[in-house]
């Protein structure tokens, strides 16, 4: 089923999201729910905030931003209680967007290495490394479940130059291709 997806401004969005027991009920539900929402949007990544749940959960799917020759260097999975262990390289910059922001894109400045301990669809822990646009989408939802916003990573003068649009999406006054809610 596709979700309405929460708009800046909704209070979800802005707290630190709780962890879940293997037993949370209809995971397996909420997590198809979700990989339904974010491909309806066009997404590459989705947090359980962004859909009214203040759990720390969150889907990626980076392999659809391949090249059809490169698909095997994305990503595709299911991220449960995440814990950052480390994130290390190269700061770089990147154009970043968000489906809870529709319209808005910005450069945000992230490293460019992280390495992860969570729980997959099964509850089975991983740690894994991961870097490059891999690693900046799982920062990116993994800030989602932290209660922060690419928005508050940008650039003062940018984010005061956005102000406006970003008030307009906070009363509901724009249109998206995607169900949202605005609450």
């Amino acid at each position: 089923m596709i979700l309405p997806i929460y708009a800046y401004g909704q209070p979800v969005l802005k707290k630190v999201a709780k962890h879940i027991d293997s037993d949370f009920p209809d995971l397996p539900r909420l997590i198809d729910d979700m990989w339904e929402t974010m491909y309806n949007a066009s997404g590459v990544g989705l947090a359980a905030p962004q859909i009214g749940k203040s759990i720390r959960m969150f889907i990626v799917d980076t392999i659809q931003l391949r090249e059809e020759e490169d698909k095997e260097n994305g990503i595709k999975g299911v991220f449960i209680n995440p814990e950052k262990l480390e994130e290390y390289g190269e700061d770089f910059s990147y154009e970043e967007g968000c489906l809870s922001i529709p319209d808005i894109r910005a450069d945000v400045t992230r490293q460019s290495k992280l390495k992860l301990k969570y729980f997959n669809e099964n509850f089975e822990e991983r740690i894994e490394e991961f870097e490059g646009v891999n690693a900046r989408v799982i920062q990116h939802e993994y800030d989602h479940i932290e209660g922060i916003l690419f928005i508050e990573k940008i650039n003062p003068l940018k984010r005061n130059i956005l102000r406006r649009k970003l008030d307009k999406i906070r009363k509901g006054k724009i249109n998206s291709e995607y169900k949202m809610s605005f609450k």
